[in-house]
């Protein structure tokens, strides 16, 4: 996709602080309010931004527990078991890796009752999971919140 310089100083701006007004977009980009309103909005257009959404701290909510996944999958069963988990609400985000049909998670729970409780009553419940190994964020020392040009 075509996208120039000032598209990229747009996006940054915006990966920074999404609720960022068009008259502060046009300032720092040396641009009018409606050149930026008619740049963003085509950037939405192309699919360049896909959406403008809100970034939670975990913690502060009372998610304490934050843990990653690898969960080997029978590969027949990989769709079902992916939708079976994503729609689980502990489960922040889900992807296929690369590899004998595995899946990526990460789940936020309270404390660690609540995570053995997941492990065992929600995730091994699971039919067409082989395997599982987990880790437990310790610190977190950068977020993706966007991509940075």
């Amino acid at each position: 996709m075509n996208y120039d310089n000032i598209d990229k100083q747009i996006i940054e701006e915006l990966v920074e602080d999404g609720r960022v007004s068009y008259v502060e977009l046009a300032e720092k980009v040396g641009l009018s309010r409606v050149a930026v309103k008619a740049r963003v909005k085509n950037l939405v257009d192309k699919g360049i931004i896909e959406k403008f959404t809100v970034s939670i701290n975990s913690e502060k909510i009372g998610k304490k527990v934050s843990a990653f996944f690898e969960v080997d999958v029978e590969p027949k069963q990989l769709q079902d078991v992916a939708q079976n988990l994503a729609d689980n609400p502990h489960v922040a985000s889900i992807y296929q890796m690369t590899g004998p049909s595995t899946l990526h998670m990460h789940v936020l729970v309270e404390d660690f009752k609540k995570l053995e409780t997941f492990i065992n009553n929600e995730l091994y419940s699971v039919q067409g999971i082989i395997r599982v190994e987990s880790s437990v964020l310790l610190k977190r020392f950068k977020s993706r919140t966007g991509y940075k040009l």
